[in-house]
């Protein structure tokens, strides 16, 4: 058995499980970590991001893309600690990523050593499973154990903690196994006699709806869905992860539901008498007032995690089990189903009540920018979104065909997330075309990351939706708080064009239609770097529709309530 240190061990072990990249920033509890990738004799990439939440980002958004696990490294202390936003927003959207953080020396643990967190502690209400490493020798078996806890089931963090010394450690490479994971259970086959209660719900009902939320992307199931939507002639709608679980450009389509989702979608929901969900939570903007949610509808919930059973609504019946093979059991159970009144009713709304916005001839209304960005890259690129206006807009705008194709912040609603997962998909996708929007204070919580974006090279195209405001907030104080505007005004943001610029890559502005078109053009065309672009848009434009939080599709709001009221 060949000895080396706990270090070099942790990179064959990361190497075994197929890790070709790392995201992260050094620091004293993982010099050892960093003096092993000096060498580096298993390939493994480092990128340098400038801040710890990048680096999560990071791999969030690499692992999205690909569906491989992200991995992210940080010091000890802060170094840690500034990984929490990242780690919880990829618990909360069922992301697999490791997270290893360095640690202090083992005799030091616990008496508030310099640069000492306990990040076990902070990080355990989001994370699927944490390690703080001991035992040098464990380091394979905890590496490998980390990857399969983080990849299978429902996805999620894992966080590997490494005391300095342990790294140092010299240790006699054994090869990892994975004996026996007490507590941990991959859910098993779905139940045949559930499949078989579903397909005769779905035989029996008269307006059903699939509801597909992200755990088809997760389950790649998205085959199985048009399968099962085809042979019973069904109608579908997504949550904001489940874009590309069925294409958004297929007229069976409803688009995204729930607080600014379709309003045809949202009263498809609302009217349906059975939903079959399908890797979806029913979070509350998706459901808003529990009460009147779906009042006529039974439900066929399918999800890998049993925690999501009932947790929300209760199902008439559960299926707990991987998507992909539940669906594929109930299309062979189910039997083929003919169209009637309720599809041609579902037409007909989408017919009558589409997403609309008063065009401008001179400014740029933002719902306008995302479907010229649809039109020109055909629906193709891999579009990542902030948090905001502009995120709503773009699943709105931006139809989505394939899955892994559209990356956003759903469940903890991450500002900063944007940049920094781009910059992940595409080290993750190199020859995909990587677009981001983002609004003009998203982008400035991790607007540092374009100097990572430099440094790779990495050809993001990064369109800054600039209203000067918190729009979303501003959007909300407007509405529903008489127009007292509070926090929200961003009046001293930079010129994008020069920051980006400033970190040596590649700026361009567009303040009216006319320019627009030249923009977009040129933005595409830059092959060797990042591409920033400052779309500078209406301020005062509003997401719609929009039902208020904590009401039904009864209350929505197709356009701004003082101009006529809800809908």
């Amino acid at each position: 058995m060949p000895s080396m240190k706990g270090a070099e061990a942790l990179l064959k072990a990361l190497a075994g499980e197929g890790v070709d990249t790392i995201f992260g920033i050094s620091g004293g509890a993982v010099i050892p970590i960093h003096d092993a990738l000096y060498d580096n004799p298993y390939g493994i990439r480092h990128i340098l991001t400038r801040h710890e939440q990048g680096a999560a980002h990071m791999a969030d958004g690499y692992a999205r893309a690909t569906g491989k696990v992200g991995v992210c490294m940080a010091t000890s202390g802060p170094g840690a600690t500034n990984l929490v936003t990242g780690i919880a927003t990829a618990n909360m959207d069922s992301v697999p990523i490791v997270a290893i953080t360095g640690q202090v020396k083992r005799p030091a643990i616990g008496k508030d050593a310099f640069q000492e967190t306990d990040i076990v502690g902070i990080t355990m209400p989001i994370v699927k499973h944490s390690y703080l490493v001991q035992d040098p020798q464990a380091i394979p078996d905890i590496i490998h154990e980390a990857f399969y806890i983080a990849g299978t089931g429902r996805p999620g963090p894992v966080l590997i903690d490494m005391p300095s010394d342990v790294s140092m450690s010299e240790i006699e490479w054994e090869e990892p196994r994975l004996d026996n994971l007490r507590g941990y259970r991959v859910p098993r086959k779905p139940n045949a006699r559930q499949i078989k209660e579903a397909a005769a719900l779905i035989g029996q009902s008269q307006r059903p709806l699939l509801y597909i939320g992200g755990g088809v992307i997760t389950a790649g199931a998205h085959e199985e869905v048009r399968a099962l939507a085809d042979k019973c002639g069904l109608w579908v709608t997504n949550t904001l992860l489940g874009k590309g679980g069925f294409p958004e450009t297929d007229a069976r389509s409803l688009g995204m539901l729930g607080m600014h989702g379709t309003a045809y979608a949202n009263k498809a929901m609302h009217h349906c008498d059975l939903i079959i969900a399908v890797g979806a939570r029913f979070d509350d903007r998706v459901t808003g007032d529990l009460e009147r949610f779906a009042p006529e509808a039974a439900v066929i919930h399918i999800d890998v995690d049993p925690a999501e059973i009932g947790k929300s609504v209760h199902p008439n019946v559960p299926i707990v089990g991987d998507a992909k093979q539940a669906l594929a059991m109930l299309v062979e159970a189910v039997q083929p189903r003919e169209g009637g009144e309720w599809e041609r009713t579902l037409a007909q709304w989408k017919s009558d009540n589409p997403l609309s916005y008063e065009d401008s001839e001179e400014g740029l209304k933002p719902q306008y920018v995302v479907q010229r960005l649809f039109e020109r890259t055909r629906g193709e690129a891999v579009l990542v979104t902030d948090v905001g206006q502009h995120q709503m807009w773009a699943a709105q705008y931006y139809l989505t065909s394939q899955p892994r194709h559209f990356l956003s912040s759903g469940g903890l609603g991450t500002m900063g997330y944007g940049l920094p997962a781009a910059l992940g998909a595409q080290v993750g996708c190199p020859d995909a075309l990587v677009v981001l929007i983002a609004g003009d204070g998203s982008i400035q919580m991790n607007i540092q990351e374009l100097a990572t974006a430099c440094r790779e090279q990495l050809p993001v195209k990064v369109f800054i939706f600039n209203n000067g405001w918190l729009g979303m907030v501003r959007q909300w104080q407007e509405l529903l708080f008489e127009r007292r505007y509070a926090g929200v005004d961003l009046c001293c943001s930079p010129d994008f064009v020069a920051v980006a610029e400033a970190y040596g890559v590649k700026g361009l502005r567009a303040r009216r239609k006319q320019e627009l078109e030249d923009v977009i053009s040129a933005a595409l065309e830059v092959r060797d770097t990042t591409c920033v672009v400052d779309i500078q848009i209406e301020p005062e434009e509003n997401v719609f529709p929009m039902i208020p939080a904590g009401k039904s599709a009864e209350d929505i709001w197709l356009e701004d309530p003082g101009k006529g009221g809800p809908a």
